[in-house]
């Protein structure tokens, strides 16, 4: 029994010691060339692939913010080339920049907003990812707020419109 013991927990850890390694294995490069590839090709894929970040779509602040909170993690990005990764990761995963499709098509239910919401959410990602939530009235403007943040191109009022209609259409009850 003791022998049975051994040689599970052996292969369990030969699995735990594999599995990570696996996992990161990456797939074909999304990274495209320019200025800071190289930087951001070693930084931020020794802990994930590069689709992990290349889904995003944020303002040059957000990214900075993001690359900040990686560096604590431990990406090997030094202070000398945070600018370069900032500019090279905003210029080529920005707000409206190549756009993948959604993953699953959607169809906004009609409602005032409906038009300021499919054309100013899908600049930055599919609207799957609005029609598979419930928010409350408190969460949706935090959201908004990210999202402005982030780089989203929407005025104050187009902002207030995107909200009340997501909790119209999409809000917890």
């Amino acid at each position: 029994m003791g022998r049975i013991l051994f040689a599970g927990a052996l292969a369990w850890a030969i699995f735990a010691q594999a599995a990570p390694l696996h996992a990161q294995q990456p797939g074909p490069n999304p990274l495209p060339p320019g200025e800071g590839h190289d930087i951001v090709a070693v930084a931020c894929t020794q802990c994930h692939g590069p689709n992990a970040f290349t889904q995003l779509r944020e303002g040059a602040d957000a990214w900075r913010n993001q690359v900040y909170d990686m560096v604590l993690r431990g990406a090997q990005v030094q202070p000398a080339e945070m600018d370069q990764v900032v500019t090279y990761l905003a210029t080529n995963f920005g707000p409206g920049v190549n756009v993948p499709p959604p993953v699953t098509q959607v169809t906004l239910p009609d409602g005032p907003g409906k038009d300021v919401v499919a054309s100013h959410c899908a600049v930055c990602h599919g609207l799957d990812r609005i029609a598979e939530t419930k928010r409350s009235p408190a969460q949706w403007d935090a959201i908004m707020a990210k999202m402005v943040y982030f780089g989203a191109p929407v005025s104050g009022d187009e902002a207030k419109t995107i909200t009340s209609y997501l909790d119209a259409q999409f809000g917890a009850k």
